[in-house]
């Protein structure tokens, strides 16, 4: 039994609770201390905020946390592999003496974000591979840029990284400033990927810790600049790189692809659950190879066109649109060439109502406070 079925977000929460502050007599939870809380697969982290002033409170606040919540999971039968316990210190409003123009460093949040340049992260996931995500994460950085954004694309699938091929870039060389990583500027975009760092034909056998590591690499030592949004493309399925992204940027919200067949539906709500765990709020569904356009014009449903929206519908969220199977769009993927994709009036049109829906959806998302999530730092 998973630990989420019998110890998740809430029960972490009651066991909270039992976490009392003795000069007010109340628990962190009604304090409002207790920022942020992912339950994964027998991972349990909990980001607590205690002011600088307490610091020297913040072993012993560490200690009785695990304490209780350990005690609690005992109790529910519910077996913790891990269980990391994370500080932020409060965010500080601004006096009346400062610029009412926001700064990168303005607010702790935003100053422990290492991307502080970067105003939204997008991640596009999928739960199963060969559904097309990184066709929708790489159309979706080009069609954003063609309505006016500054756009980043991080290629985070390490183990098989598309990008080189979708955005052309077997004749470009990689470049370095000091420690820093030079992005790939094409398409409109800038773009960086593993797949430009090592051998094409390597297989990438990496555990874990190499995966945590790689990506920090290319997300925090590649210099982005000023960016609207960065679209993240994650490997498929739920495992550690998503979780890596979770802990170590403030992410905006998700975007999860999915084919019209109910074994897609069945693994696309795999990840829908985990980014719902990991706090990252899910921005809606995409059903990609919806339908077959044919050279002259007839449609024709290969898959079950719908079954993805279906899923959605059940799961409550928003749904993003469908992308039908186009031979141009599978030629100007291998070709490298992406903007040729809107040189097909009826792709592009489904292309900028996809962008224009993901852009919607985060900007609802911002509204109702629900992209304003603690950057998890792990503590040694």
């Amino acid at each position: 039994m998973s630990i989420e079925a019998s110890f998740d977000k809430s029960a972490v929460e009651k066991s909270l609770r039992a976490v009392v502050d003795p000069s007010t007599n109340k628990d962190v939870v009604t304090l409002g201390m207790v920022k942020h809380i992912a339950v994964f697969e027998g991972a349990i982290r909990i980001v607590l905020e205690l002011s600088p002033h307490a610091s020297s409170l913040q072993e012993q606040l560490r200690s009785t946390v695990e304490r209780a919540v350990r005690e609690a999971a005992v109790v529910a039968h519910a077996k913790i592999e891990t269980l990391e316990i994370d500080f932020v210190a409060p965010k500080v409003a601004p006096t009346a003496a400062a610029s009412t123009e926001a700064t990168p460093s303005s607010t702790q949040g935003e100053a422990s974000n290492p991307l502080p340049l970067v105003k939204k992260i997008i991640a596009v996931g999928a739960g199963k591979g060969g559904v097309g995500k990184s066709t929708i994460a790489v159309n979706l950085a080009v069609g954003l840029a063609r309505m006016g954004h500054a756009v980043g694309l991080l290629d985070a699938d390490i183990y098989g990284p598309s990008a080189p091929t979708m955005l052309g870039m077997d004749d470009v060389g990689t470049k370095a400033k000091g420690q820093m990583l030079m992005p790939f500027e094409l398409h409109g975009i800038k773009a960086m990927t593993i797949g430009k760092l090592v051998d094409p034909d390597k297989a990438l056998v990496w555990r874990g810790p190499m995966a945590h590591g790689a990506f920090k690499q290319l997300a925090t030592q590649t210099d982005w600049g000023e960016l609207d949004y960065l679209i993240i493309d994650l490997p498929p399925g739920t495992g550690d790189v998503a979780l890596t992204m979770a802990q170590m940027l403030p992410v905006a919200g998700a975007v999860v692809v999915c084919t019209p067949q109910r074994v897609a539906q069945d693994d696309a709500r795999r990840a829908v659950r985990m980014f719902q765990n990991l706090g990252v709020e899910v921005l809606g569904v995409v059903e990609n190879m919806s339908f077959f356009t044919a050279p002259d014009g007839k449609e024709y449903d290969l898959f079950g066109r719908g079954g993805a929206e279906i899923m959605a519908q059940t799961m409550g969220l928003p749904f993003l649109g469908s992308i039908p199977i186009h031979i141009a769009l599978r030629e100007n993927s291998d070709s490298g060439k992406p903007l040729e994709n809107w040189k097909n009036a009826t792709m592009g049109a489904s292309l900028d109502a996809l962008c224009q829906r993901i852009e919607a959806q985060v900007k609802l998302a911002e509204m109702a406070g629900r992209t304003d999530r603690p950057t998890l730092t792990i503590s040694p």
